[in-house]
């Protein structure tokens, strides 16, 4: 009893200290995170190009063959999709551990939205002019930066004794690790792209399989 009400007075001063200071309320950060991750999805979904049709007997015949021809961005948008997921739940494992707001960590939030956003742009130009290299290098190099920007968030938040103190060493550090790997597998990409870019893309969906494995171990570390 005595430790959740040391808790909550120490929640109440940091609010009052932040409201005294000028300082943005966490809460309002990470909503203002979910609205832009919202807008975001919802760009890239509005971006795939649906084709004209002319109304007629055969127009049932011209849609599924439409259809057909729009697997490519489809699968494009399901991809990005799930990148922007995993970002997104990334940003709430992050900011679920950081206590109380910080003008660096306001900042450096808002420089990983902006990417964010920049994301549904790049899906965009990816959905048009996906066949050239050099537009898979810019839609991977937003990708890796806004992966980066959260990884340099997390060792900010570590360094400045802004997370939960139930937070230990060895979490934070597994924490750490695992911002890291949508990172690497981004980079890595971008080689892998000078040899084939369909295959390259596709390569992020180790980003899902490599989390997975990874948690896993973690678990069984944290558990020693």
């Amino acid at each position: 009893m005595d430790d959740d009400h040391n808790v909550t007075n120490n929640y109440n001063n940091n609010m009052n200290n932040d409201i005294s200071s000028g300082k943005i309320r966490l809460e309002h950060v990470i909503s203002f995170g979910d609205a832009i991750f919202a807008f975001s999805i919802t760009f890239m979904a509005i971006s795939i190009q649906i084709p004209n049709l002319p109304m007629n007997n055969d127009i049932q015949k011209q849609v599924i063959s439409a259809l057909l021809l729009l697997r490519p961005q489809l699968e494009i948008y399901a991809l990005s999709f799930m990148i922007v997921g995993v970002f997104w739940i990334s940003y709430h494992r992050v900011f679920n551990h950081i206590r109380w707001s910080h003008s660096i960590v306001v900042w450096l939030n808002l420089l990983f939205l902006f990417f964010v956003t920049l994301i549904s742009f790049a899906t965009a130009l990816d959905l048009r002019y996906g066949r050239f290299h050099f537009v898979f290098i810019i839609y991977t190099s937003i990708l890796t930066i806004t992966s980066s920007i959260l990884v340099i968030i997390w060792l900010h938040a570590s360094k400045q004794n802004l997370l939960d103190k139930s937070v230990s060493k060895i979490q934070s550090k597994l924490m750490l690790y695992d911002l890291l790997i949508p990172t690497g597998i981004f980079m890595i990409s971008i080689g892998v792209s000078f040899i084939d870019i369909r295959v390259a893309q596709y390569f992020w969906i180790l980003i899902f399989v490599v989390k997975i494995i990874a948690r896993k171990r973690f678990a069984k570390i944290i558990k020693l």
